[in-house]
């Protein structure tokens, strides 16, 4: 039976360095085979994730509710640009609801929800063109009260949107296209501000038909921006992948 050392007997010699051996503890993330209820494994929560989420849920709840508001004052005023704000709103809701389906999920999974979020915005974008070509035709004259009110009320919602989102413009695709949504309806409800101010004065149709095309321009340019930066994500991920593979 080997004699146990005391610390004396092990640091005899002045140069000699005597630390205990390393404990070999399991990482937090690991998880032993067979872990049961009464097993100490720890888990790690991703608290980013979870803040995501929150500030995701914010900015769903303001854009359904302003959708409700703004497509039915949009119809009755006969506005072109309140309509395609309302539209943008209920896109901008769908878009939160994909994020946070892929908050915390992998580069690839989020890059994809990026991607269709920004075909969504171009979509979007051409439906507005469209819509502004049918009033153009019909030569539609909006409520310049109701479109101020209502544009006032919507830049304020947004605006809310814009502060919870700021400090993930430079985040990934995923975040970031959230983002990018959201300054592109704060600038679109200002140029509402100006259309119906526009409407009031001239009490003509064009100003709101002018703006409406602006807010497509706006919406064509962010998914460029959004679908560019998703594909080169799903690039990097492809080449990641590859690489493990390889290796």
């Amino acid at each position: 039976m080997t004699e146990k050392k005391t610390s004396e007997d092990c640091c005899a010699a002045a140069d000699q360095c005597c630390a205990p051996p390393p404990l070999n503890l399991p990482r937090p993330t690991d998880k032993a085979a067979g872990c049961s209820a009464d097993a100490c494994c720890a888990s790690v929560v991703d608290t980013s994730s979870l803040h995501h989420k929150r500030v995701l849920w914010a900015a769903l709840a303001i854009n359904a509710a302003m959708f409700a508001v703004e497509i039915g004052a949009g119809l009755m005023a006969g506005s072109a640009s309140l309509q395609a704000d309302a539209l943008d709103f209920l896109s901008d809701a769908a878009n939160y609801a994909l994020s946070l389906t892929v908050v915390g999920m992998s580069l690839r999974a989020r890059a994809s929800a990026a991607l269709v979020k920004g075909v969504s915005m171009g979509g979007l974008g051409l439906w507005v063109l469209a819509a502004t070509a049918w009033h153009a035709w019909h030569q539609t004259l909006p409520e310049a009260y109701t479109m101020g009110a209502v544009g006032f009320a919507a830049l304020l919602a947004n605006a809310a949107s814009f502060a919870l989102l700021w400090k993930y413009r430079d985040g990934d695709a995923n975040m970031n296209s959230a983002w990018i949504c959201t300054r592109n309806d704060v600038l679109g409800n200002c140029a509402v501000l100006l259309a119906a101010l526009g409407v009031f004065g001239t009490s003509a149709g064009w100003p709101d038909l002018v703006v409406a095309t602006i807010m497509a321009a706006l919406g064509l340019q962010g998914a460029i921006v959004v679908i560019r930066r998703a594909t080169g994500e799903l690039t990097q991920s492809a080449a990641s992948t590859a690489g493990l593979s390889a290796g």
